[in-house]
């Protein structure tokens, strides 16, 4: 019986590097090696908080080598018990044997990927020169937002905006020993309209973001509202942009930032520029001029995940 390694948030958090995780992904989506399904996406009802939960399950294979399963949760009112609104495991398998090679904590896996994922779309679709960052948002994805899009762009100067300033102050706390300025505010209006990227992350069921702030040449970043019926941005952000999705596959059917427009009739389908796998392989373009408004909407991809356990299982057993 082969060891299982058992791979922790702490590993993933001191060994990760944006910029390799980042050149993973980038492979991996150029490739047609990856054989993903539709990710298990099931409601149940959560009577002690009125509120859903989600259970998501998310397999994917690189036939012959590995292949891997997470399994996750969503539970939006965790914060009052002092727990993270997203749990999980990843599930890392031997492709050709069917043996457990690891098992790896999801949180960090999950935030992990999902920044990296934002800053791999950023690099086609932000300005080059972009300096500047909005993040809106407070919870375990900001601060790696915001670490992964200052891998791939000249990022000066980040804002913070949470539910609270004192929520937003603690996200500059802890990147004060970056090379950036990061500063928390209060308002969306303070900084909106100047700043080169917005990346939001939040549970909000209702548009944080609207339109009618965008600014010629900024990158929108969306990559909360993972069901059906939320979005962190309105009609009029998508009219006055160029859209682009992580993949048709779950960006079609799996977000309200795409799926209401869809229904709406503010957005066709033959009106989104391209995923993430049509900019990898250079088959399609990204950003076309300095000008134009990109909107990126992720909703996560499982070759994201087993990409990204693949690259922190190699860097645990290469120090064992």
């Amino acid at each position: 019986m082969m060891d299982i390694q058992l791979i922790s948030d702490a590993f993933i958090e001191k060994e990760c590097n944006f910029n390799e995780l980042i050149e993973k992904l980038r492979a991996a989506f150029a490739s047609s090696a990856l054989e993903v399904p539709m990710r298990h996406h099931h409601d149940f009802s959560n009577p002690l908080e009125n509120n859903d939960s989600t259970l998501l399950l998310m397999p994917a294979f690189n036939i012959g080598t590995d292949a891997g399963v997470k399994i996750v949760t969503v539970s939006p009112n965790n914060g009052k018990y002092n727990l993270p609104a997203i749990q999980g495991t990843y599930i890392y398998l031997d492709a050709h044997k069917g043996n457990i090679k690891a098992i790896l904590e999801a949180k960090s896996l999950t935030t992990k990927r999902t920044a990296a994922t934002s800053a791999l779309a950023s690099s086609y679709l932000s300005k080059k020169d972009a300096s500047s960052l909005l993040m809106i948002g407070t919870g375990a994805l900001s601060v790696n937002l915001i670490q992964a899009h200052a891998s791939v762009r000249p990022i000066k100067n980040v804002y913070v905006l949470g539910r609270t300033l004192e929520k937003a102050q603690a996200i500059c706390d802890m990147l004060k020993n970056e090379q950036y300025a990061c500063s928390a505010i209060i308002a969306i209006e303070q900084r909106i309209t100047e700043v080169d990227i917005i990346s939001c992350a939040t549970l909000s069921p209702d548009p944080i973001v609207l339109g009618k702030w965008l600014q010629p040449g900024q990158h929108l970043d969306l990559v909360g509202a993972y069901k059906k019926n939320t979005r962190e941005a309105d009609d009029e952000a998508v009219t006055k942009s160029s859209v682009f999705i992580d993949t048709y596959q779950g960006g079609l059917k799996e977000s309200g930032d795409i799926v209401i427009p869809l229904q709406n009739g503010v957005l066709k389908t033959e009106d989104i520029k391209a995923d993430l796998f049509e900019l990898c392989s250079n088959s399609k373009k990204g950003r076309t001029t300095n000008e134009e408004i990109t909107f990126f909407k992720s909703v996560g991809h499982a070759s994201e995940d087993l990409v990204a356990a693949s690259y922190f299982y190699e860097k645990y057993t290469s120090q064992k």
